[in-house]
């Protein structure tokens, strides 16, 4: 037998470079990267507000993979289950998945407001939201209707943010606070019945994967190209090879809220507006 072939630098970029970057399904990320998960198990405890729920609004479904796993698993289907996603490509991912679970995929914009009629909803529902528009998420909610989301943390993965930008604000840092998201959700007429936050390991085994994540969550490395930083991914690459996997640490939060079913005179006025933040 021959000695096994190791991947050059040029060939673990190219390899990066190709893979397709529609939808959240991370399964190529499979002994190249790991990150530890959250001790809730979103997609797990989703299943089981679904069975529960008659009418479900599912925001920013990227390929619709979290849903479908989650619709698989609920004891009943919901009467309505509607969803929305606001790039092309996952659209169309979404919409070929979720058509045979009955599911509404409609194509909104993500800073947009949602095109349903005030109180459609008894749970509304996202997985890493980019911005949470707590306004139209309460409008949307029936009274006494649930929002149950996972959403990204602060400074979640700057380790390598920070590796390829350099030092980051302290604004930046904490773009995402649940604190901050609180105050905003009870701002909107939300009771806020829980939030849990963890910080999580991740390992980037070679520097294909990198690539691959950096493409794939676009707004780590705004406007990222191999091209613009190969200089910085050939030296990670050395690092890898030299020092093992490049660790660094993601931040999740679980927001539970509800609608009171006495809206205690709120008046919604439209979606927030807000940086998008890593």
């Amino acid at each position: 037998m021959g000695a096994q072939h190791t991947p050059t630098f040029e060939e673990l970029i190219a390899e990066g470079a190709s893979v397709p970057t529609e939808g959240w399904d991370f399964s190529w990320f499979e002994g190249r990267a790991t990150e530890a998960r959250p001790s809730w198990r979103y997609a797990e405890s989703l299943a089981g507000r679904l069975g529960a729920a008659r009418a479900v609004l599912d925001i920013q479904t990227g390929g619709g993979e979290v849903l479908d796993f989650a619709l698989g698993r609920a004891a009943t289907a919901p009467t309505l289950t509607v969803a929305t996603e606001g790039w092309p490509p996952n659209v169309a991912k979404a919409t070929a998945l979720l058509r045979s679970r009955g599911v509404a995929v409609v194509a909104a914009p993500q800073d947009a407001p949602l095109p349903f009629a005030d109180g459609t909803f008894d749970l509304v529902v996202s997985r890493h939201p980019v911005v949470p528009h707590w306004d139209e998420i309460a409008r949307v909610l029936q009274p006494g209707g649930t929002y149950f989301a996972q959403h990204v943390g602060p400074g979640s993965v700057f380790e390598l943010v920070e590796y390829f930008l350099g030092p980051q604000p302290e604004e930046v840092r904490r773009g995402r606070d649940p604190e901050r998201e609180r105050a905003g959700a009870e701002a909107a007429g939300l009771e806020v019945v829980e939030v849990r936050a963890e910080r999580l390991r991740m390992e980037f085994h070679d520097i294909a994967a990198v690539v691959h994540f950096l493409r794939k969550v676009v707004w780590m490395v705004p406007g990222f190209t191999v091209e613009a930083y190969e200089p910085r991914l050939r030296a990670l690459h050395e690092r890898i090879r030299s020092e093992g996997p490049f660790v660094a640490h993601s931040t999740r939060h679980l927001f539970d809220a509800r609608k009171p079913r006495r809206t205690l005179g709120h008046h919604p006025t439209g979606p927030e507006a807000g940086p998008v933040d890593a």
